[in-house]
């Protein structure tokens, strides 16, 4: 038996420096006595400073959270969830499948990847924050169904 009788959902991300953190964040804040929630990718960047900017915009602080390495999960049993939302990790997400019951995509375009003004990168990473917001409000929702 499981410690934890809560679903574990993990988001994926290749760098888990964006919407990977944006979407641990905002699950934790919308149900974390629901959910074990984690984020990880397979090369680990820092948390782009941004993400901290937009979170904070909606009073979630996710100054608690780091970037993870996918292999450290592999030895830790099962995940119930994992959510892909980036496009780049297509190559990798079957390395994915053997460490959950359920992977969903949610590919989203990668708010860092955006230059110019900081309003228009402002802008980029406010769209990403609020497309998953709208996706995770949908799938507790669905949750809920189950």
């Amino acid at each position: 038996m499981r410690k934890s009788q809560k679903p574990k959902v993990l988001f994926y991300c290749k760098h888990n420096s964006a919407r990977s953190q944006m979407a641990e964040g905002l699950l934790r804040n919308m149900a974390a006595d629901r959910f074990e929630i984690y984020s990880a990718g397979v090369s680990p960047k820092p948390i782009h400073p941004m993400v901290y900017t937009v979170m904070e915009e909606i009073g979630i602080d996710i100054s608690g959270q780091t970037s993870k390495n996918i292999d450290s999960f592999y030895n830790r049993g099962l995940v119930d969830t994992i959510i892909i939302v980036c496009h780049e990790s297509e190559v990798e997400c079957p390395r994915l499948h053997p460490l959950a019951l359920k992977v969903l995509n949610w590919p989203l375009d990668d708010p860092a990847a955006v230059f110019g003004e900081q309003q228009t990168v402002l802008k980029a990473f406010r769209f990403a924050r609020d497309k998953l917001k709208k996706k995770l409000t949908d799938w507790l929702a669905e949750q809920q169904v189950e």
